[in-house]
């Protein structure tokens, strides 16, 4: 069973394995990162894991049995009782109903651990999957994304209300 693990150090192997296998899977559907994410790679990941240590954003990797990386969830720009979902599964897993068990795993943690009381996600138009996928978690479209924020894609922010323990 695969577990929703708080980012580390010792993912980064598995993280970038991850990201260069289904780098051509994920750019149909969202913004390539681009070359220079590979390049630099080792420095943004310390980035990341400098930012969850201040406490800006908390990050996460699905991991199965074998170490490798299934997902990436994270929660960004935690400011008071609300942070931005973003989120990306395996080609391998798509379609199995894995982000959106996840995804409500990760709303669960969001209040629990965070104290937080809504997300929000963007995603654009051409990414059905996505929409889909916050759809059934329990998102509800919240009005229109700033392509901007999308790569230049036109999209939607979607919205969640948590439940505080």
């Amino acid at each position: 069973m695969p577990e929703l693990e708080r980012l580390r150090a010792d993912h980064a192997p598995a993280v970038l394995a991850f990201e260069l296998a289904n780098r051509a899977y994920f750019a149909a559907s969202v913004p390539d990162r681009g070359d220079a994410f590979f390049d630099r790679f080792t420095d943004r990941f310390a980035a990341l894991l400098a930012e969850q240590e201040a406490g800006t954003c908390a990050f996460h990797a699905l991991v199965a049995e074998d170490g490798s990386v299934l997902g990436r969830f994270n929660l960004m720009d935690l400011d008071g009782h609300t942070a931005e979902l973003g989120y990306r599964v395996a080609r391998r897993v798509a379609g199995r109903g894995l982000a959106t068990a996840t995804v409500r795993e990760l709303c669960r943690l969001a209040a629990a651990r965070h104290g937080l009381r809504a997300l929000r996600a963007a995603t654009a138009h051409r990414n059905a999957a996505s929409r889909r996928v916050l759809t059934k978690a329990g998102f509800v479209p919240a009005g229109p994304a700033d392509p901007a924020h999308l790569g230049g894609e036109p999209g939607t922010w979607y919205r969640r209300d948590l439940l505080v323990p």
